[in-house]
């Protein structure tokens, strides 16, 4: 299979890569199953808020760009969210997703293409196929809006050029051709203590995998989300910066406003069954 990172140069590749490694042979050639459901939410509104880190405190944040819920502010909980307008395919997702603004010499610079997908990879089969939905209301934040540098392991995205995968992909911004996109991508954590929906910190409740299996800390498989944003920017990357400071300090959050059956039924219908389906939610 290959590398998760190594190599994302579309959002093709991204799709690909999203395969977990359950491969058998039919006629001499490899099957890759993949255990995949996806959102495409463009971007809705831009505030200097956050209903996660600075909830009840409007203005209180850096700027935001925001995508799906076309609702989310400061004040948001998950009632002011399900069955709120939404910019995602499918309208039956009404989550919140917001990442720190990107400008270019001080002017905003907002993504033309955002695809949330869904994943079951990243753990083995036998606990893909236990995957449980991810819990109306839980909130995540993935990535550290206060990382110092591009060594820093808290800094868990990464930046590529889409089409180019000869451009490294690198925590910092990187510097794409003419033909190209910027392209942001970054994974959030897909293990849950199950019992919390937020933590002090925003991470606590949620881990990343070790060796294909959840912590016992936290040993509850949800879906693995992965955020690709691909932005309308090429070129020298001096003047590139996040609300948030430098490339490196590029962070997502989520807050999840699924309809708790939609997400029970593609969890059951495309993650554990390790079957690839569209933004309806059925195989493609």
């Amino acid at each position: 299979m290959l590398a998760a990172f190594a190599l994302v140069v579309t959002a093709l590749y991204a799709a690909a890569t999203q395969a977990t490694a359950d491969r058998s042979t039919t006629t001499g050639a490899e099957v890759v199953r993949v255990a995949e459901f996806l959102a495409e939410c463009p971007y809705s509104h831009r505030l200097p808020d956050d209903p996660i880190v600075a909830p009840g405190l409007p203005g209180a944040s850096h700027m935001h760009s925001f995508f799906g819920s076309r609702v989310t502010n400061a004040n948001t909980t998950v009632t002011n969210l399900l069955g709120s307008a939404s910019t995602c395919n499918p309208t039956v997702d009404t989550s919140a997703y917001w990442v720190p603004t990107l400008y270019r010499n001080d002017q905003p610079v907002e993504p033309t293409g955002t695809t949330f997908y869904y994943l079951g990879e990243g753990v083995r089969d036998d606990i893909i196929q236990r995957t449980q939905p991810l819990p109306q209301g839980l909130r995540i934040v993935a990535g550290n809006a206060k990382a110092t540098s591009a060594t820093d392991p808290s800094s868990v995205a990464r930046w590529s050029c889409l089409w180019h995968g000869e451009v490294n992909p690198s925590k910092d911004f990187v510097t794409c051709p003419a033909d190209s996109y910027l392209e942001s991508y970054l994974d959030f954590p897909q293990c849950w203590n199950g019992r919390d929906l937020d933590s002090a910190d925003h991470k606590s409740h949620m881990a990343y995998p070790v060796n294909g299996a959840c912590p016992a800390t936290h040993p509850v498989p949800v879906p693995k989300l992965r955020q690709v944003l691909r932005y309308p920017v090429t070129g020298a990357t001096a003047g590139l910066r996040l609300a948030s400071g430098a490339g490196y300090t590029m962070h997502a959050d989520f807050f999840n406003a699924w309809p708790a059956a939609e997400m029970a039924r593609r969890t059951t219908n495309c993650i554990n069954a390790i079957v690839k389906c569209g933004a309806d939610g059925n195989p493609s």
